[in-house]
């Protein structure tokens, strides 16, 4: 669970040109400590993308997400170079391409991406997409050689299913599911295996691609306590056990108002109409997406 529910505002080294800055609590789960809110870098690519992780770790992101499949791992690395913190000051996540589900392409390309970050391990290394032409024994067998070698610290899943999640986690210790979640699209069963077995569940576009920000009951919750409808819905989200978020943004405006929500809190009936919005309303939905019914 989250190891604190408000961000630090007080610690002296967590500062920025002497101006103090606020950091994501941690879900700890698994030996593996998380930064409960952490970037997204989807559709961020070149100069946009290093300008955007440089001013998110300047004002106290210490988790950036990424993967293959974004071609952005050089620009987030460029960006982690530039941001002269210590390696053990922020988390980094990457993903492997669901086509490089074998064995050999698994360890090659997870290499790759580490070398174009700039970095000696990733913190977390997750299976982008499942792929049932290869048998998943073969791919998370070779993401827990990787983390044999410590180049991964740890391994988890990327867009399975409550079903793919129980296979993979028998077969290997994952310690993580990124999925999309937000408001609108509840992920319950997800969320009990992930309480049961001490698993983190990242939500990615969990504004629900501004979506939410339109929300009259998001927008209300927000009025009473003076933050937007963005805000109470990433705030729903750290109020849930082993719950992460990871919230595109790219400007500095809105990586604030992201960091923005460690001072206020819900109360349970604010928590009961958010969880009223539900209506399965999912927006990321390739054609190579599991049956997310089975």
């Amino acid at each position: 669970m989250h190891s604190s529910t408000q961000g630090n505002f007080d610690d002296p080294s967590k500062q920025a040109h002497g101006v103090p800055i606020a950091t994501a609590p941690t879900v700890d789960l698994r030996g593996m400590s998380i930064p409960a809110l952490g970037m997204g870098t989807w559709q961020l690519q070149g100069r946009d993308c290093q300008s955007a992780v440089e001013t998110a770790l300047r004002l106290g992101y210490r988790h950036i997400d990424t993967a293959q499949a974004y071609e952005n791992e050089g620009d987030v690395g460029i960006a982690l170079r530039h941001c002269d913190l210590p390696r053990d000051a922020y988390f980094v996540t990457t993903k492997v391409w669901y086509e490089r589900a074998s064995a050999d392409q698994v360890k090659r390309s997870t290499h790759e991406s580490i070398k174009h970050l700039g970095l000696d391990h990733v913190d977390l290394l997750l299976f982008h997409w499942p792929n049932d032409d290869v048998d998943m024994e073969e791919t998370l067998g070779a993401m827990t050689a990787l983390m044999e070698e410590k180049v991964v610290h740890h391994i988890g899943v990327s867009n399975f299913t409550p079903r793919l999640l129980n296979e993979a986690r028998r077969i290997a210790p994952i310690s993580c599911v990124q999925v999309e979640y937000h408001p609108f699209l509840g992920q319950k069963p997800l969320r009990t295996i992930c309480e049961e077995h001490d698993i983190a569940l990242t939500a990615y576009s969990p504004l629900a691609r501004g979506k939410v920000l339109e929300d009259e009951t998001l927008k209300s919750i927000g009025e009473a306590h003076g933050k937007s409808a963005g805000q109470v819905a990433l705030r729903w989200l750290m109020d849930q056990q082993n719950v992460v978020a990871i919230p595109k943004a790219s400007s500095e405006k809105h990586l604030r108002a992201n960091l923005g929500i460690f001072d206020f809190t819900l109360t349970p009936d604010e928590m009961s109409r958010i969880d009223a919005l539900e209506c399965g309303k999912r927006l990321i939905d390739p054609g190579f997406a599991p049956d997310w019914q089975n």
